[in-house]
């Protein structure tokens, strides 16, 4: 009988689990025990080869064979601390590769490879090796790591956003100035991804630091060494004030051109990690102004604020003196506003020194108490410019519309009348152009009104708080307000919380009317329209107040009020405006309904 044809044997795959275990994983630790010879090394570098690609082939859309591999054995993982601390830059890089694209298989691939402290130690050792390729590899392998929750967390539990820090300050050698900004998608057109000149690892290097530092928790950030911090901080600052100067131009360019090198950083990911980093790095002296405030806003003793709350709180409207006005300039509350801005310019030069460095303050309710929260809700629009209607209106008051006893009552009209539909045109942000419509705005008797400036002055900031804690109360919101000569910003309105008008430049007459109700108005409820009481208020007590520089006027809420600027007729007014002009700051008090009586009935009701 005549011999049967032989079966082939079936050829053993080097990429199913078995051989990985038996075939793979004794020539590479055999290759590792004699690194020095050229041939172990070679040995190595293939297996590496092979590793790396049983791994990248592990995609959704790949045709992997049920025997491929979905993750790796521990005792690969065993393998990678050394190798990652290998001065070979093929086999470190290679190494890199391996532990981000395993990371990437499976959240429990994910998980095993960040709770080995030796990998993330070899990790740290490889972006600090001095070789461009190993960082770069390591860099992608973090980016790759820090795709899961958990493994972000770890990242930051270990320090890596300290080593990233430092490394990028080793590797950076020009200044933040050559920065440029592309679109690729509409998600752009709010945060643009920048670029820089300075070479393709010290981006990378930036965007990996930047991406951990933005998923820190107030513990792994208080961690960063103070200098370094601070040194870093300084750059982020300086890079950003280019990249604003080219957001306000929108001075968009092709990702495509070569001198400029991109990655996926993009301006809200910078606009977080300065706040991020700026959280509680400096114990700002003008921060503790809670005497300072109650002196020069109410009178040097205490009594004077007794006083006050006992006369005029949520009852009637009271001009405030500065009491300090007659005093060095450090005792003035309101001195190191006025003088952060161009004053002694044209008006032009002080709306361009306003206008220019504000960004959009996304709103924040008051009882916010952990600012990481608020900031994951709003990261995808920070630092963009601000948008009109929730920033910035440019109004005034003008037509009658309603004729009255003692005058008339006034509209307000906006200067962008487009930007009040935003379903039809969408939020109008201010950059370059915008700003000098404004200018124009202002020329054509237009008011500037710039909301949430508790959140963009230091300054601001302090007094705001100071007052917030004087009254007991969660928050203390500011405006700030820049009526061109003989104009009207508001109509006549009333506000649902306490108002203290403070006048910084200028002079401005404020008329004030006696509440048309009994019932004070609740913070945020729906106003009546005030044409409904308007002949109450011409009936009913008002009182005319002229604002000068450094005095202070208290509204309760309810109350209505307009104002205006006058010019002193033996004064003549400049074309430009530079004259007759006012700028004043409002602080609005929120009375929270716990902090009423009839708060305090629910509240007692609730726990019947």
């Amino acid at each position: 009988m005549g011999m049967g044809k032989r079966r082939k044997r079936k050829k053993r795959s080097l990429y199913d689990q078995s051989s990985m275990d038996t075939i793979l994983f004794p020539l590479m630790l055999a290759a590792l025990a004699k690194l020095d010879n050229p041939f172990c090394e070679s040995l190595l570098k293939k297996c590496l080869k092979k590793l790396q690609l049983s791994l990248l082939t592990q995609t959704p859309n790949s045709n992997i064979p049920p025997s491929f591999p979905q993750k790796l054995s521990n005792d690969f993982l065993s393998f990678l601390p050394a190798l990652l601390r290998s001065k070979n830059p093929e086999i470190a890089s290679r190494t890199a590769e391996i532990v981000g694209a395993a990371t990437l298989l499976s959240l429990d691939m994910n998980e095993r490879v960040v709770s080995d402290a030796e990998i993330l130690k070899g990790l740290v050792a490889a972006l600090s090796s001095g070789s461009k390729r190993i960082s770069m590899a390591a860099c992608n392998a973090v980016l790759d790591v820090s795709t899961t929750l958990i493994g972000r967390t770890r990242l930051c539990d270990f320090c890596v956003v300290e080593k990233l820090m430092s490394e990028f300050l080793r590797v950076v050698v020009s200044p933040a100035k050559s920065v440029s900004l592309c679109r690729t998608d509409t998600r752009d057109s709010i945060s643009p991804r920048i670029g820089l000149t300075a070479g393709k690892l010290p981006i990378l290097v930036l965007y990996t630091a930047v991406t951990l530092i933005n998923s820190c928790n107030l513990k792994n950030l208080s961690k960063i060494p103070r200098e370094l911090r601070k040194t870093f901080l300084n750059y982020l600052k300086e890079l950003w004030r280019n990249v604003w100067a080219q957001m306000l131009l929108i001075d968009i360019v092709d990702c495509s051109q070569g001198r400029y090198y991109f990655s996926n950083l993009r301006t809200n990911h910078l606009a977080e990690s300065i706040f991020r980093l700026s959280i509680d790095l400096d114990q700002n002296p003008i921060a503790c102004i809670f005497e300072l405030v109650k002196k020069s806003m109410f009178g040097p003793s205490n009594s004077d604020f007794e006083q006050f709350m006992l006369c005029y709180w949520e009852d009637s409207p009271c001009l405030l003196r500065n009491h300090l006005q007659t005093s060095n300039d450090h005792e003035d509350i309101f001195n190191p506003l006025v003088q952060s801005l161009n004053c002694k310019g044209t008006v032009d030069s002080l709306l361009s020194s306003i206008l220019c460095n504000l960004v959009s303050c996304p709103p924040i309710c008051s009882d916010e108490f952990d600012i990481l929260v608020f900031l994951e809700e709003v990261r995808d629009k920070l630092g963009c410019p601000m948008i009109y209607g929730q920033d910035i209106r440019v109004i005034k008051a003008v037509e009658e519309i309603y004729v009255l006893k003692q005058g008339s009552l006034k509209k307000e009209v906006h200067f962008f009348k487009q930007c009040m539909n935003s379903f039809i045109s969408g939020p109008k942000l201010i950059d370059a152009v915008a700003i000098q419509q404004c200018k124009e705005a202002h020329r054509e008797g237009y008011t500037i009104s710039l909301r949430g400036m508790e959140f963009r002055s230091e300054y601001i900031s302090a007094i705001a708080d100071s007052l917030a804690a004087l009254f007991g109360q969660p928050s203390v919101g500011a405006n700030l307000y820049l009526t061109p000569p003989q104009s009207q910003g508001l109509a006549r309105h009333y506000d649902d919380h306490c108002v203290f008008v403070c006048q910084l430049l200028g002079t401005k007459k404020w008329t004030v009317f006696s509440r048309p109700t009994v019932q004070l108005p609740r913070l945020y409820e729906p106003l009546d329209c005030i044409l409904r009481s308007e002949d109450d208020c011409v009936e009913s007590k008002h009182m005319q107040f002229l604002l000068s520089e450094g005095d202070i006027l208290y509204i309760p809420r309810g109350c209505p009020h307009e104002a205006c600027t006058v010019t002193d007729n033996s004064v003549s007014t400049a074309d430009d405006g530079s004259t007759g002009f006012s700028l004043h700051l409002t602080l609005g008090v929120e009375v929270e309904p716990p902090f009423e009586l009839h708060g305090f009935e629910v509240i007692k009701l609730e726990a019947i």
